[in-house]
């Protein structure tokens, strides 16, 4: 493929020049259809590399402001389509100790009281309730159970329709403040949530802080997180933390987590996970092994997924609908392989994908097959092998991912080549947690790693790095064509559907003003230049 080239005329001089990813202003706003991009780098503030530093214990946004079995940590998450939605929330208290008695889930109701007036909530429904813990079987380290976790979904809702809810259990007096919520628009070609919020990495910083508040001016519809919540395996089980565990903590038995943490985390995003529904994917950071090589316990006993909806057996892999837009949230850290068990589903999945209901196809997972940032450089290898044929023979509109602690966006790619019908990847792991920023490029000189090293044993620890540039290199020896606009900021984006062919993606930096974007570019679907669907292709 070639660069677009446009022709200026300014006091009757021509002037030629190449249109930058990162060129927006109050008249013109590129699209991918100006594409593909020259790529750019936008230069590292180095006033923006301030430490990230955690929020205490002690700050009141992290506190317990409940008392008894009063709901908190209330969150929502959507269904397979919009007229469902589960709310979920946590009562009593968590214990942390060498003895700890984990409490009773059926010693109280799992309830919500909802309708579309406020003072008059006519309906009713029912849930059920759990207690996880997180348990260690060496001498000294603190095991941890958690409250009374609630999941209720509520059926039989209309489209586009805001309801007030409240969850507890009347019977207990132990009922929550009046919340509301707006469902997804009726799932056809026309209809779209308004804005969807895209963030990953978040943690729970100052930083963080700044991520959620920015989101919040934003007025989201939908939040997408995708993985890495808490980071509680920063912490030892006496709740000591570190930026860099494996060089602080270098002798421990296993690898500890301090589970106080998931409680901040979920008391402070209260008032957006209250109203806005939070679709989350797993992150690394969600593994938290324990004894008898339980892993994922947090992650999965604290959000409510819509995985059985979307005839998913797993909590790390689903599907859903919002709008026009059909999502898949895919698992890094679970088998991927092909003929395993997520790869047949995300097969049956993407069959029965219509896009004359939902247009739009958009997938998530955690690490990046597309970076080219040194962290965590082609670390999902062999992820990329296992599926990126399959999602791009279904002609994947977008890819969010995290992981790597900046922003990126691609070109459209596929198999590391320019390609038009490609999906266009973001990287958004940029939401502010306290672990070190991604500054460092793969094709700088030096910087490319050592090929074997790349490996994630989270993933298997399978080298499948053999897709080696045209130069017979591991990494690109300038920044690569497909990467159209990268740079180190935290920040988050915002996701706007238009129609069954436009959406606008903005992504927003912690250091602007609310008015001010640091990368916009409308994401434009041409059916008639790529309605090969189901082509299959062979690129081995």
């Amino acid at each position: 493929m070639t660069f677009h080239d446009y022709s200026i005329t300014f006091l009757g001089l021509s002037l030629l020049c190449f249109l930058s990813p990162a060129t927006v202003s109050a008249d013109y706003i590129p699209s991918t259809l100006d594409g593909p991009f020259v790529p750019v780098t936008v230069p590292l503030d180095t006033s923006l590399r301030g430490k990230a530093i955690d929020l205490p214990d002690t700050d009141p946004r992290v506190r317990r402001h409940v008392t008894g079995f009063e709901p908190e940590q209330i969150s929502l998450s959507l269904s397979s389509d919009f007229d469902s939605i589960w709310v979920s929330w946590i009562t009593g208290e968590f214990q942390i100790g060498k003895n700890v008695k984990p409490l009773d889930p059926t010693s109280i109701d799992s309830i919500v009281q909802f309708g579309t007036l406020r003072h008059s909530l006519s309906h009713e429904a029912k849930g059920t309730s759990l207690v996880y813990s997180q348990l260690y079987p060496f001498d000294g380290l603190l095991n941890y159970t958690s409250g009374i976790i609630h999941h209720v979904r509520i059926t039989g809702l209309k489209p586009s329709t805001v309801y007030y809810y409240r969850c507890g259990d009347p019977s207990r007096h132990a009922m929550s403040k009046i919340h509301h919520f707006r469902t997804m628009p009726v799932s056809n070609p026309s209809s779209y949530p308004s804005r969807i919020a895209v963030v990953g990495d978040l943690g729970l910083t100052y930083n963080t802080t700044d991520t959620v508040s920015h989101l919040l001016q934003n007025s989201p519809d939908l939040v997408l997180l995708i993985g890495d919540v808490s980071y509680a395996n920063l912490y030892l089980t006496n709740g000591t933390s570190s930026d860099c565990y494996s060089c602080s903590f270098p002798d421990t038995p296993i690898h500890e987590t301090y589970q106080p943490r998931w409680d901040y985390w979920g008391r402070f995003m209260e008032t957006l996970t209250s109203k806005v529904p939070l679709m989350v994917v797993e992150g690394n950071h969600e593994i938290e092994l324990q004894a008898e090589n339980k892993t994922f316990e947090a992650y999965k006993s604290r959000f409510a997924f819509p995985f059985k909806e979307s005839g998913s057996s797993s909590k790390l892999y689903f599907s859903f609908n919002a709008g026009g837009i059909h999502f898949v949230m895919l698992g890094a850290y679970v088998a991927f392989e092909k003929p395993g068990e997520q790869y047949e589903w995300l097969k049956k999945d993407l069959a029965k994908f219509d896009r004359s209901v939902t247009p739009w196809l958009v997938v998530s997972w955690h690490p990046p097959w597309y970076s080219t940032y040194t962290a965590h450089y082609r670390e999902a290898e062999c992820m990329k092998e296992a599926m990126e044929e399959l999602l791009y023979s279904y002609g994947t509109d977008i890819v969010f991912n995290g992981h790597v602690h900046a922003y990126e966006r691609t070109n459209r790619v596929y198999n590391y080549e320019l390609d038009p019908c490609g999906p266009v990847y973001i990287v958004v792991g940029d939401g502010g947690n306290r672990e070190k920023m991604a500054i460092e490029h793969a094709d700088e000189p030096g910087k490319c790693p050592d090929p074997l090293t790349t490996p994630d044993p989270a993933m298997g620890g399978e080298f499948c790095g053999w897709n080696f540039t045209r130069t017979g290199k591991f990494c690109w020896d300038q920044q690569p064509e497909y990467s159209a606009l990268r740079e180190s900021s935290f920040g988050h984006g915002i996701l706007e559907v238009k129609n069954d062919t436009w959406a606008l993606w903005t992504w927003y930096r912690n250091q602007d003003s609310s008015s001010k974007v640091g990368d916009q570019i409308y994401i434009v679907r041409e059916p008639d230049r790529c309605n090969g669907y189901n082509r299959l292709v062979d690129h081995c």
